[in-house]
């Protein structure tokens, strides 16, 4: 049987008997109709005998007629969209050796961020589109027809053809530009090897504001018209960064510019395009008017995050989504490491800690999946992008390097980034490159971490002169998993003065106390100065679970602030986790937590805040009859730090208290603390009188808005009404998204429903939704719960299903 196109259905991955190196594009977006028409010729090494070129594309009409092969004309072409790929096929095998296929084909600007799409934005009070590119994970192939897997680097050569008073940008400068007419045509340099999924194109109008790294690379960040004073911190971050990871990869920066763009329509938080970094608004733009402390934060971590891809992930790149924690995980632990080094007083690597209790949280369930997953097609590549990815994958890079020290394991990356540079790696060619620079078991340690989903709960107890050590895999419905780990431990007595650093290899160990103590710690007992704490500062991915003498007496030691900032955030995260697996009691973590109630440190009480929040929810599903009294007990342990920064800004405050203010009032609001819902509808509403109103500055906004919320009701709807004038004046992000966050926290239940309905209309993003859906009260999960599923249905029959009576019919994409 002779061979057809038809072999190429229901492949995982392209075929490698041509690749490509070099491509020669040109794009034409046309704004008005939302189409883009375009030319590919692509420089492809053919290495086996074949006669098929087999390449991606999807939601494109490649013309057909148009695709030669060097002079060669092809006998048959086929695109299965299901598998989203294009088969050409030729009458005979091609030429082994260098050639160039070309072809012509068309597309549409899509609205569902992705590929090629169309983004809204206001212009002089006009409506108008841009064109702006989101490839990653796989959707290169939306905008011209490539072969769209990371290992498939090649150079970029781009022209785009647009109307003459935009602007366009893409990864590469500008080598020239051609007027003609209404048009003009923009010729860029050619990039250096790189994946499809790092292309980027933008057109459209916006200014700019630009500096200079150290080493003279050029560095702008593109705003709408009239905001690029809200561009200055990250711009300011973005070059800082990029001179700390220059030194820290000892790898110069490998592009001539960067580029750093706020977009308004953007699915994602941020994307690390190859030098042309794109951004939603609100996670790169920064207004000290407008914007609150958690927004600041939240902008220098993402700049930072993207810029570590320009070396971990788009300079050494994983050679498959299998491999995607390699890029999440590293640019999320080291954009700490940034920050860190920019805004020491933020405290930065406790507050990582938030990283590491987002991986435990999910890792815990019996659904979760390991770091590394095995991806068979293109359509499960977005299910990996997820905390375990991100967070776990950061945080076992912390306990490695913890493990093998920091100046060891940045000599090491060094090496990594140059061995493989502009090439492909896999998890295991990190391990090569550690176990070769450092001399230990990296690959046997690190794979027990990254190939088997979960972690372990270290059990602790005290018998004799001894600390026994049993490890269980920790799942939070409580039952057991079979997982074993080597796992990194850390071990101290009384004192940080002395540790003890060792590898867990088996199911038990157990070590002697005086091999880890400090010698006035050794004697046995609960006093303030006799404590044991495993896992030191968190480095460690995993759970301790203490016997009642050990727990006593770190209990005693938070009390008399004996620990780092870090443990005293480990102790009570690990003692909420082993309640809710029923692994100790409901009342012995109320003890721990009321241990807390002299705190004042944001690092800390924003977990503490966090499990207060937790216990409610729980107890108010599961003791409803003692859940008053416990929400009281709740109140009671926050109220005295609450008291302390109250609600009005204080002269010299740091940007950590500005932090505490809008948790400690978020948390009581949430918790129905009469006083502070009070006051925050007071100053709500002279807020909505006078917008510049001191009284409620954006720290304290949420708070705010929330406790109007706990307010209204169908026959009260006056807070409701105001919110949504507001959301509907302000052009901010950031606003938008605080206001949408607080519309269905009302205990009202048609009221949640109003606000879903509202989500769905043409007035919210849809890259916003998740902001209403996750601020849903403890009052409105089952409405809520009903209303999606009827939503779900809804859309999956939209288009021939009869209107339901209050439920609007979903905008493409909204869910």
């Amino acid at each position: 049987m002779a061979e057809s196109s038809e072999q190429f259905r229901g492949q995982s991955r392209l075929p490698r008997f041509a690749e490509p190196f070099r491509y020669d594009l040109l794009l034409r977006p046309d704004l008005a109709s939302c189409t883009f028409s375009g030319s590919a010729a692509v420089a492809v090494a053919v290495s086996a005998p074949t006669r098929f070129l087999v390449l991606n594309a999807a939601e494109l009409s490649v013309d057909g007629s148009s695709i030669r092969f060097q002079d060669w004309v092809p006998t048959e072409v086929a695109q299965f969209e299901e598998d989203e790929i294009l088969v050409i096929g030729f009458g005979q095998e091609l030429p082994i050796g260098e050639g160039v296929i070309a072809m012509n084909f068309t597309g549409t600007l899509n609205d569902q961020m992705r590929g090629f799409y169309r983004s809204k934005y206001e212009y002089k009070g006009e409506s108008r589109n841009m064109a702006v590119t989101q490839f990653e994970a796989a959707d290169a192939r939306r905008c011209f027809p490539c072969w769209d897997e990371p290992a498939f680097k090649a150079k970029f050569k781009l022209t785009l053809e647009v109307p003459a008073e935009l602007v366009a940008l893409s990864n590469m400068p500008v080598v020239k530009e051609t007027a003609h007419g209404p048009l003009k045509t923009v010729y860029y340099e050619e990039s250096p090897l790189m994946s499809t999924y790092l292309v980027a194109i933008v057109v459209g109008l916006f200014d700019y504001i630009e500096s200079s790294t150290l080493e003279g690379t050029k560095v702008r960040v593109y705003t709408q018209v009239g905001k690029t004073s809200q561009g200055k911190f990250a711009l300011d971050g973005g070059v800082k960064s990029l001179d700390l990871y220059k030194d820290y990869f000892a790898t110069p920066y490998p592009l001539p510019k960067l580029d750093m763009i706020a977009i308004p329509d953007f699915a994602a938080g941020a994307m690390e395009n190859y030098g042309l970094v794109t951004y939603r608004e609100s996670a790169l733009l920064y207004d000290d008017q407008l914007s609150s402390a958690s927004n600041k934060q939240q902008v220098a971590i993402t700049v930072a995050h993207e810029l570590a891809h320009q070396w971990f992930g788009n300079l050494v790149t994983m050679e498959w989504w299998t491999h995607l924690w390699l890029n999440e995980g590293f640019a999320s632990w080291v954009s700490y490491l940034a920050v860190e080094s920019v805004f020491p007083e933020w405290n930065n690597w406790t507050q990582f800690l938030d990283e590491t209790t987002s991986g435990l949280r999910l890792d815990a369930l019996a659904e979760s999946h390991p770091i590394e997953v095995e991806v068979n097609h293109a359509s499960e590549i977005d299910a990996i992008f997820d905390s375990i990815s991100y967070d776990k994958g950061a945080s076992v890079i912390r306990m490695l390097q913890s493990y093998l020290g920091a100046d060891r394991f940045q000599k090491a990356l060094a090496s990594y980034i140059k061995k493989y540079a502009y090439s492909n790696a896999k998890t295991e060619d990190l391990w090569a490159v550690l176990e070769e620079e450092t001399g230990e078991p990296v690959k046997d340690l690190m794979t027990t971490w990254t190939k088997q989903q979960g972690y372990p709960v270290i059990f602790a107890k005290l018998n004799g002169e001894y600390l026994e050590l049993e490890q269980a895999q920790f799942l939070s419905d409580g039952s057991s998993g079979t997982g074993t780990w080597i796992v990194p431990m850390t071990s101290c007595c009384g004192s940080y003065d002395v540790n003890k650093k060792f590898l867990l290899k088996g199911k038990t160990d157990k070590i002697h106390i005086k091999d880890f103590a400090a010698s006035q710690s050794v004697d046995r007992g609960t006093g303030q100065n006799s404590w044991i704490k495993l896992n030191i500062d968190q480095t460690g991915f995993y759970r301790v679970k203490y016997d009642d003498e050990l727990a006593a007496g770190l209990e005693n030691a938070v009390k008399a602030k004996k620990l780092s900032l870090m443990d005293m955030i480990g102790i009570v995260e690990d003692s909420y986790a082993l309640s809710v697996a029923c692994k100790q009691t409901l009342t012995s973590l109320l003890r721990l937590l009321n241990a807390y109630r002299h705190e004042s440190d944001y690092t800390i009480l924003s977990h503490v805040t966090s499990v207060c929040l937790g216990v409610n929810k729980i107890s108010t599903d599961a003791t409803p009859d003692l859940s008053r009294d416990i929400k009281q007990l709740l109140i009671k342990l926050l109220l005295l730090a609450a008291k302390r920064v109250g609600w009005d800004p204080k002269d010299g405050e740091s940007h950590l208290d500005v932090m505490l203010r809008s948790l400690l009032l978020i948390a009581l609001v949430k918790l129905g603390h009469d006083e502070t819902i009070t006051e925050g509808f007071r100053r709500f509403h002279i807020f909505l009188e006078n917008r510049k109103s001191p009284l409620l500055p954006p720290d304290n906004r949420k708070a705010a808005y929330l406790a109007v919320m706990r307010t209204v009701s169908t026959s009260s709807r006056a807070g409701y009404d105001a919110l949504l004038k507001i959301y509907r004046e302000t052009s901010e992000a950031q606003e938008k998204s605080r206001i949408l966050g607080s519309l269905s926290s009302c205990p009202d239940k048609d009221i949640v429903v109003e606000a879903l309905n509202f989500m769905l209309t043409d007035e919210v993003r849809n890259q916003d939704a998740f902001y209403v859906l996750g601020g849903i009260s403890l009052e409105g999960r089952e409405v809520a719960w009903a209303w999606l599923k009827v939503c779900y249905s809804f859309r999956v029959n939209w288009l021939r299903a009869p209107p339901l009576v209050g439920v609007p019919r979903p905008k493409s994409g909204a869910i």
